[in-house]
């Protein structure tokens, strides 16, 4: 529980100071958060030293760029799903997928900044007037 408290003031605290800084006008940016986000169960398996890990946290990782990408391309309200279903993907990964090399506590404090992440997002998404890029 306190894993994604932390989570959730973490992921609202990086919207706020990107807000503030300007850094959510650029239609990039919640992309490359969430292509990020993706990309830390890969870091994890090569710090665990699993190359199969490795392989399948990578192709995992690729289908949330895809989503990145695509939303990008086509709205930002895409990349906030994408987030959200990262999200969903962090609660049930332990059950379905072993993370090795992950924290126990990080698919909690993973899955509530997602969340954070996802409502920042698309609250950016709505401001269209605000946008560049």
């Amino acid at each position: 529980m306190q894993a994604a408290l932390w989570g959730a003031v973490v992921g609202l605290a990086g919207a706020i100071a990107a807000r503030v800084v300007g850094l959510d006008r650029d239609r990039s940016f919640y992309p490359t958060v969430l292509i990020f986000i993706a990309f830390y169960y890969v870091l994890f398996a090569a710090m665990a030293g699993n190359a199969s890990a490795i392989g399948v946290e990578t192709m995992i990782a690729l289908l949330f760029f895809a989503v990145a990408a695509v939303g990008r391309r086509f709205g930002s309200f895409i990349v906030a799903g994408g987030l959200l279903a990262h999200g969903a993907f962090d609660l049930v990964r332990p059950d379905a997928l072993h993370a090795a090399g992950a924290p126990s506590w990080w698919p909690a404090f993973c899955a509530a900044a997602d969340v954070a992440l996802a409502f920042a997002a698309a609250q950016s998404a709505s401001r269209p007037a605000d946008r560049v890029g």
